[in-house]
């Protein structure tokens, strides 16, 4: 369930039997001709499919994260480290003073990393609470499926391609793009890293069947909850 479909009495109830909640972490970055907000579209959806059977109540989406290599491209958004990190500190500290002890970070983006190293330093000042931080690309059954179906996939390319992440009018290019090297990320200023990557995709086809990409989904999904639901001391 969603928490915007509920008011505080609800949530309040809510806790005398449970205490999970869960948080999509996402970015609002350039994906070649998908969507700005593939990284939020991604982990908001994914979060909600996989804990409505289990009750467990879904926060808002964080639309912006850490991206200082998409820079150069317009429309995308980068938070400071320290910003980010000081916005998930507050976050987990609001849900313990709600009286959330579980909460389950579902990250759509790579550079989100230091949201899983914040959580583990609040963990240790914080005891009897529980963070985990899912990232749907490498879960291990997730990464499986995604490389049964095809081994060269990345960023902005098909493996990021679903219904709701392309856009309507938008033509996309049917050539298999060489693999770009993603370390240049670190010795590339913004602009010339844009120069260097050229459309955004960093390599593989644009687009695959709806029919594999529901099938990766599914998986996705199964995998989430599985995290939501198992694993907790």
């Amino acid at each position: 369930m969603r928490i915007a479909e509920m008011n505080w009495m609800q949530v309040e109830e809510y806790l005398r039997t449970d205490d999970r909640a869960v948080v999509p972490l996402g970015s609002t970055e350039q994906h070649a001709y998908l969507s700005l907000m593939v990284d939020t579209l991604i982990p908001e959806k994914l979060a909600g499919e996989a804990a409505e059977p289990l009750g467990i109540p879904v926060f808002p989406v964080m639309p912006y994260g850490i991206c200082p290599y998409f820079s150069a491209f317009p429309g995308t958004v980068s938070l400071r480290v320290e910003t980010y990190v000081s916005i998930i500190r507050d976050l987990l500290d609001s849900l313990s003073r709600s009286g959330f002890r579980r909460i389950v970070f579902v990250n759509g983006h790579g550079g989100n990393a230091p949201a899983a190293s914040m959580a583990s330093e609040w963990m240790a000042a914080h005891p009897g609470h529980q963070v985990k931080t899912f990232n749907w690309w490498i879960a291990p059954k997730t990464l499986a499926m995604i490389k049964k179906t095809d081994p060269v996939g990345s960023h902005a390319s098909w493996m990021e391609n679903f219904p709701w992440t392309r856009l309507d009018g938008v033509s996309l290019p049917t050539h298999q793009k060489a693999l770009f090297d993603t370390a240049m990320k670190s010795v590339l200023d913004p602009g010339a890293f844009k120069e260097a990557v050229g459309d955004g995709n960093y390599g593989g086809v644009y687009q695959r069947p709806d029919e594999e990409m529901m099938a990766i989904w599914g998986v996705a999904v199964s995998e989430a909850r599985e995290a939501m639901a198992e694993g907790w001391a």
